[in-house]
């Protein structure tokens, strides 16, 4: 049996929403939290390791609902084109990284919409000695019946259906399934979970109908959709940061772009229409969400990671300002951002952090005021108790 281990936290956030604490004492044993109390509460004879983050906020690792691990964020279309053609050993390499990139900001849990399972397969078991994140699949977007009957028979974690463009994308060049077809598939998922990106009001209530667990964007979807997702306890993951990345790169025109952390600015002549548009979609989509967590939906954070500008791991800090922009406070962004997305595609090993829960956190210097930014320079991060070996607060450039 490992001996026990007592952290000390100046401030603590559990991920259930609740307000931030002060002056917490956990006790881990064997991986679990075995006790939250009071740093008062610390034994003089403790016979343990004792961590002292007194000045540090603890919180919940994140979990990003919707990311591709294998596509480039990059703005320039030909590292895009190039990574989408490379071979299997530069393809390793491409995952690897943005698993890493997920990981060094807090980011141990994703869905990932991508072709990856040969890709996990082969680094499986270098990616769970290093502590690694937790990563559900649903194999490439279910576009058709076929395309999601080849998913079911590649034993895929969940099914994520395209129903309508992406909210970047042109509308006019997507294959748009009927209502019957999707219905299909849904009903023939078995007990998976089903998330539907849809936008546009038709299409989100015609994904509802069909019986969807999640809406992903739901764009321009209305009131109505969004009180018949209360009475259906239907899972929103809104990712606004896409519209936020819209707007970012419409000041000009050109295809490669200089990129500033997750905002990136295109040269060439601005386009003042565009500009407006996507201020409008924006602005509709942070009072959208307002209305949902007045309305008490289930949301959670998922920024599309991998699509063009926006940025694996970094993001998830991007998104979490504009809900909390959107009127949520610092700890329901927080639950929004840990416990709802486990729960969601049951990653067990993470989520609130209560007594008899795994011991997996986040340690950021400094007071919880300067949460979320702080996100992007971690203190460390704990894994079943101990420091993650994959991590490194200063890591070794080569």
């Amino acid at each position: 049996m490992d001996k026990v281990r007592f952290i000390l936290a100046g401030r603590f956030i559990d991920g259930n929403g609740t307000d931030v604490q002060r002056g917490i004492l956990l006790t881990v044993q064997d991986t679990i939290i075995t006790a939250i109390g009071s740093a008062k509460e610390l034994p003089s004879n403790k016979g343990g390791a004792t961590d002292d983050f007194s000045h540090c906020t603890i919180l919940p690792a994140l979990v990003d609902c919707s990311v591709s691990l294998s596509q480039s964020p990059s703005v320039d279309s030909s590292v895009r084109l190039f990574t989408e053609e490379a071979d299997f050993a530069t393809k390793l390499i491409t995952l690897k990284r943005h698993i890493h990139d997920c990981h060094t900001h807090g980011v141990l849990g994703v869905a990932d919409s991508g072709q990856i399972s040969e890709l996990l397969n082969h680094s499986q078991e270098e990616m769970l000695q290093n502590s690694a994140i937790n990563i559900k699949t649903s194999g490439s977007l279910c576009q058709s019946t076929q395309k999601c009957a080849t998913a079911n028979a590649t034993a895929v974690d969940f099914f994520k259906i395209a129903y309508s463009a992406s909210i970047e994308d042109d509308a006019t060049q997507h294959p748009q399934l009927s209502l019957q077809e999707l219905s299909h598939i849904v009903q023939h998922t078995g007990e998976k979970k089903v998330v539907v990106v849809a936008n546009g009001s038709q299409q989100v209530a015609e994904a509802i109908e069909a019986g969807c667990d999640a809406i992903e964007q739901g764009y321009n979807m209305g009131e109505d959709n969004l009180r018949e997702m209360v009475k259906k306890n239907v899972l929103w993951i809104p990712s606004v940061v896409r519209a936020r990345n819209g707007l970012d790169g419409v000041s000009g025109g050109g295809d490669v772009c200089c990129r500033f952390s997750t905002r990136y600015v295109a040269p060439g002549k601005p386009n003042p229409g565009a500009k407006k548009l996507w201020e409008k979609i924006l602005s509709e989509q942070l009072v959208q969400l307002q209305f949902a967590r007045d309305l008490g939906i289930t949301t959670a954070i998922g920024t599309g990671a991998g699509s063009v500008g926006i940025l694996h791991g970094e993001s998830m800090v991007e998104e979490m300002k504009l809900f909390i922009k959107a009127g949520y406070s610092l700890e329901e962004t927080i639950r929004c951002a840990s416990e709802h997305g486990a729960r969601f595609f049951d990653m067990q090993n993470l989520g609130t952090l209560t007594v008899g829960q795994r011991a997996t956190f986040l340690i950021t210097r400094g007071t919880a005021k300067q949460l979320p930014r702080k996100l992007s320079y971690l203190e460390n991060i704990y894994v079943d108790g101990v420091p993650s070996p994959a991590y490194s607060k200063h890591p070794v450039m080569r």
